[in-house]
């Protein structure tokens, strides 16, 4: 066995042409994995446009301080953030990779770049019944901000909290 290879085991980068179907597959299986959002959401979902917005996204982002980041394992795409001024606006990683250290290295990718776009600090939204969100989201300093929304999913009311953290 060599000593070094050619990439690191395990790494963030940003998304790159081609990532697309990567992230939205971690993406669906994702939330698929937490149950929150239920079965007639995950199966209405248009992957082919959920796809084509995340190509969008990774080669024409809206404005300054969009970015989409990506977690590997090896070559894989196994996790995915995308941030905005001041906001994370998605963090996911695939089930079978969780609790490896990738949502850490996201996260810790994505306050690095809204600190370098000047921000001073991070929100995100996660599903009202996502504990291990909730507890991810808690042991890495973030707290709810008493902020709450409505999702209108087509099929059901979705809730979500604001976390927040100065950074």
């Amino acid at each position: 066995m060599a000593l070094f290879s050619e990439t690191a085991d395990v790494s963030v980068r940003p998304a790159v042409v081609g990532d697309e179907s990567a992230v939205t597959a971690v993406q669906v299986a994702s939330w698929r994995s937490t149950g929150v959002l239920g079965e007639g959401v995950i199966d209405a979902l248009d992957v082919p446009a959920m796809q084509e917005r995340w190509s969008s996204a990774i080669t024409s982002p809206p404005g300054p301080g969009f970015a989409v980041l990506v977690a590997l394992d090896g070559p894989d795409v196994v996790g995915f953030a995308a941030v905005s001024p001041g906001q994370v606006l998605s963090l996911e990683v695939l089930p079978e990779s969780q609790r490896a250290g990738h949502g850490s290295r996201l996260l810790a990718a994505a306050v690095d770049r809204l600190r370098s776009d000047g921000s001073d600090t991070v929100t995100t939204w996660a599903l009202a019944d996502d504990a291990a969100r909730a507890a991810f989201l808690e042991a890495s300093g973030l707290g709810e901000d008493g902020r709450s929304r409505t999702l209108a999913t087509g099929v059901r009311e979705v809730i979500e909290h604001r976390w927040s953290a100065g950074i």
